[in-house]
């Protein structure tokens, strides 16, 4: 990493409340500074998930322009989707049991919305990247035991990918496993040059 160059450049904000975006954040080994945008994540009527997802990244963005009006800011969103009906966190056991029901030796499709603003300038650089996600056709005990093994109950979809969650997919087809996580760091890696910022 060009240090020098850095400790010249804009803050850098994410935008986010999840511990997943800032642990993948973390990797690019650049400081970087955290808010809870508190943005209201909910759907508009008859919004499309890809649609949902580069809103709400922006939204978070701009939540972020109001508290750092002088930093590079980072928002990210994923939406799920199974036959194009959205799928969210399940939050409790018997939504993730029928949401993993409904996806085994199924494709759901998580779509991650991506930008960077700089607040100074007002410029915006977003990306959608969608990742689908096949599913093994699991058993019912199968389920169950992942869930009282990992408990993914704030993760879209019910599984953690980054954890035993691996163990239910079959496939996985996109250009960046990261956005799968929530953050595409390639993407964002080049938003950042584009702003000037060296990861290395």
């Amino acid at each position: 990493m060009s240090a020098t160059r850095n400790e010249r450049a804009q803050p850098l904000l994410l935008a986010s409340s999840s511990q997943f975006r800032r642990d993948l954040l973390g990797r690019l080994q650049i400081p970087f500074d955290v808010i809870d945008p508190a943005v209201d994540e909910r759907a508009l009527p008859g919004e499309r998930p890809p649609d949902t997802a580069l809103r709400l990244a922006r939204a978070k963005a701009e939540a972020g322009r109001q508290r750092a009006p002088a930093a590079l800011i980072i928002g990210s969103d994923q939406v799920a989707e199974l036959d194009g009906t959205p799928i969210g966190k399940p939050l409790t056991h018997a939504n993730a049991v029928q949401q993993l029901r409904s996806a085994r030796g199924r494709s759901v499709t998580f779509h991650t919305g991506l930008c960077l603003l700089n607040a100074r300038s007002g410029h915006a650089q977003t990306a959608l990247l969608p990742v689908t996600v096949s599913y093994r056709n699991y058993s019912d005990a199968q389920i169950e035991a992942y869930l009282q093994r990992e408990r993914p109950y704030h993760c879209a979809g019910s599984a953690r990918f980054e954890g035993l969650g691996i163990a239910l997919i079959e496939r996985i087809d996109g250009d960046d496993p990261t956005a799968l996580i929530g953050l595409p760091l390639m993407a964002l890696i080049g938003m950042l040059g584009n702003e000037g910022v060296e990861v290395v």
